[in-house]
């Protein structure tokens, strides 16, 4: 396993920003990724443990202690009557994953087809598009215990499965969220995901109306495998959310908001202030409560797309494509990018009373 000193943070991450780490380690393996934790653990170093870097936001000073790089690759299929269990190493990237699974006509992960990052970080924060998550389909987790320091076998009622998270996010404290997270201070670091997958030429009912429009079915139909990945894709390239050399607003961390989730009572308050023509986007969530466009919310509030702050004219600014990212157009700093967050959320505070919540790890910074 290599380490070396003072590796730049943003060669790892898809904003192309962040510091050096302290030690920067790769684990090729479950085994060495054990090893190099429990290392990190018994000398009381602060550590990082880096998937695909996706959602991942680093300050400018960088990370202190050992970052630990996921590199761990492979994956095994069992048949079982009319369904496949797969299990992906943590390291393998997530839409290799995706492609190889639709390859072998297995269903039920193709919605979540152009997500950017690695296998193992999918669990943490429930990764979720076009309306599947990986919740639906995840049956077990292998992952390292650092409490007990001990490997350890998750099922899903132990992973504790909600929007947008789970029990490794809680656990770890922070913003995790997307198939690129890191876990700064989390108990448990995964090994490899188990997925439970329907051996079907088709996809599992489209739930999501954007996709199903652009499939041109009814929501709920079902259609072949292939014609779901290309749609998937052919929204995610419009939105600037594929991995793009050539386009500045795919240096991004996905998502930066997540859709936030309101009592009954306070969508009907937060409605009646509205103007009689304004129709806000919103969903049923869990508990009774209601899921708003958080894309809505920033709109409204005045931060179209494009926007910069005006004494950062060369810095982080909203994606052209799509509200929900904040992009490293190419002249960013960290700072920046979060002090262009933090007026989003002020601002959509003010305007609506409504809290704005990161989706990525935050590292060294805050909002």
């Amino acid at each position: 396993m290599l380490t070396t000193e003072r590796v730049r943070l943003a060669e790892y991450t898809t904003l192309r920003l962040g510091g050096p780490a302290g030690r920067f380690s790769v684990a090729p393996s479950a085994a060495d990724l054990v090893a190099a934790v429990a290392a990190a653990d018994q000398d009381g170093e602060a550590l990082l443990v880096l998937g695909g870097g996706s959602n991942l936001v680093v300050a400018d000073e960088g990370f202190p202690g050992v970052v630990v790089r996921v590199a761990s690759a492979g994956l095994a299929f069992a048949a079982d009557d009319d369904a496949v269990e797969v299990t992906v190493a943590a390291g393998h990237d997530w839409d290799e994953t995706v492609r190889h699974c639709l390859a072998e006509g297995l269903s039920g992960i193709e919605c979540l087809s152009g997500i950017p990052g690695s296998a193992g970080a999918t669990p943490i924060q429930n990764v979720g598009a076009y309306g599947q998550e990986v919740a639906d389909t995840i049956t077990t987790v292998l992952a390292y215990d650092r409490v007990a320091g001990e490997v350890v076998r998750l099922a899903p009622a132990d992973l504790q499965f909600g929007y947008r998270t789970s029990m490794f996010k809680r656990q770890a404290g922070s913003g995790e969220s997307g198939a690129g997270r890191a876990a700064a201070t989390g108990r448990f670091v995964v090994l490899d995901v188990t997925f439970r997958l329907a051996s079907s030429p088709l996809s599992a009912p489209v739930r999501y109306a954007e996709l199903a429009r652009l499939l041109s079915v009814p929501e709920g139909s079902r259609v072949p495998l292939a014609e779901t990945r290309g749609a998937v894709l052919e929204l995610r390239r419009g939105k600037g959310m594929l991995l793009d050399d050539g386009d500045p607003d795919a240096r991004s961390a996905g998502s930066f908001f997540t859709n936030p989730v309101v009592s009954a009572a306070q969508f009907d308050e937060f409605r009646a202030g509205l103007a009689d023509e304004a129709r806000v986007p919103h969903w049923p969530a869990t508990d009774g409560g209601v899921k708003l466009s958080a894309a809505w919310l920033i709109e409204h509030a005045g931060f179209g797309r494009g926007f910069r702050l005006a004494d950062d004219p060369d810095g982080a600014r909203i994606s052209t494509k799509h509200t929900l990212a904040l992009t490293n157009p190419g002249g960013a700093s960290t700072a920046g990018l979060v002090r262009l967050a933090r007026a989003i959320r002020d601002g959509v505070r003010a305007q609506f009373g409504v809290e704005l919540a990161a989706e990525p790890t935050l590292v060294g910074v805050s909002l």
